[in-house]
């Protein structure tokens, strides 16, 4: 046996219609009215790491890695590992940096790239 930890360049959470239906907790999604300059609590199951001295995309999944494309940019600025009812959980806060409201590449990894230098090269 050993310590199963997940490392995440991103934060992928659910629709919140997954919330709605009362299949997932509030803080697993994404928030029906994203702002830039708020900052919103988020839950992932597992013991993960993610990068908090900069940006990262936040992403909608479906699970099973499907994935969106980035719909902001985020700085988690907060994340806790913590056991509920015997299950593992990663709690935190992150800051919405920039809400993306088009299909431009955003991201190269997880580096933050400004899309007129990407349309420029």
């Amino acid at each position: 046996m050993g310590i199963q930890v997940e490392f995440n360049p991103d934060l992928a959470l659910r629709h919140i219609s997954e919330y709605d239906a009362g299949r997932r907790k509030e803080a697993e999604c994404i928030p029906a009215s994203l702002q830039k300059g708020n900052t919103y609590s988020f839950l992932k199951q597992g013991q993960r790491n993610y990068w908090l001295e900069g940006e990262i995309p936040l992403l909608q999944t479906k699970g099973n890695g499907d994935l969106s494309l980035p719909l902001a940019s985020i700085q988690i600025t907060e994340a806790t590992h913590i056991m509920k009812e015997n299950v593992l959980w990663t709690q935190g806060i992150y800051l919405v940096k920039e809400v993306f409201e088009d299909a431009t590449v955003h991201f190269n990894g997880f580096a933050k790239i400004d899309p007129q230098e990407a349309i420029n090269k």
